[in-house]
């Protein structure tokens, strides 16, 4: 057992935590769902939209430390039943992106890793302004946490405003919903436990990263997921109600 994996134990020991995956929001129930576990991240993609609903991980210190090459292979994530297996040519001429939600560089550690993360389980239709801008911006800063606090928790998925949304996709029958929005929550334990909700809009965002950010309580609104409910209730509820982007440095 590495070193991290022990302290971290010991840390939740500590601070009367439960060694669990905080990073997972509450289990959903509904049959559109699949659960899906992967090396690198969680997700649960949903079958009638064809995107995940949200997309999980703890991002150590270690793996921000990977030297596994980028593979840009996207494949079918073969967990799925084949009716909802979407593919690379279904993004094609598209004008959006296959965005990642778990991002490549945070599964450089493993190869594994990598190539699972290039599932197409793990992708939304993404805009190139937002997936190349704000949003890399962002994952970069998600990693710069991870160095600075040892272990962060992430959740990210899509938001649908619209009723009915966009779709994209060239089969028939076979359509891919387009979000409106992306939502990011990322929760650091320690002895000042903190955490930090963003929601960008999937288009240019040229706004300073702070101008993004809001409570986690707000995301939760918005998506109906519930975040970060292994930890005691206290904890929380006071965590979550707060936005306070110079806590985490932005």
């Amino acid at each position: 057992m590495k070193i991290s994996v022990i302290l971290c134990l010991f840390l939740f020991a500590a601070l009367g935590i439960e060694a669990q995956r905080l990073e997972l929001p509450k289990p959903l129930k509904g049959s559109d769902e699949k659960y899906i576990v992967h090396e690198g991240y969680t997700c649960s993609f949903n079958t009638s939209r064809l995107t995940p609903t949200y997309v999980a991980w703890c991002l150590t210190r270690e793996r921000t430390k990977g030297k596994v090459k980028r593979t840009n292979f996207f494949d079918v994530d073969p967990s799925v039943d084949k009716r909802y297996q979407v593919k690379h040519s279904d993004y094609s001429g598209s004008r959006y992106d296959r965005g990642h939600m778990c991002p490549s560089a945070d599964n450089q550690h493993s190869q594994k890793a990598m190539v699972e993360c290039f599932y197409m389980t793990n992708m939304c239709p993404q805009s190139h302004a937002l997936n190349s801008g704000a949003w890399n911006d962002l994952e970069i800063q998600c990693r710069s946490w991870a160095r600075n606090y040892g272990t962060i928790y992430i959740c990210t998925g899509p938001i649908y405003d619209k009723k009915p949304y966009s779709t994209i996709g060239n089969r028939k029958s076979f359509r891919i919903a387009v979000p409106d929005r992306f939502f990011k929550v990322v929760l650091m334990v320690g002895k000042t436990t903190k955490a930090i909700g963003f929601i960008y809009p999937n288009g240019s965002a040229n706004k300073d990263m702070r101008d993004y950010a809001v409570s986690v309580d707000k995301v939760e609104q918005l998506t109906g997921l519930d975040f970060f409910y292994q930890l005691d209730d206290k904890t929380e509820n006071q965590i979550e109600k707060e936005c306070k982007p110079s806590a985490w440095g932005i």
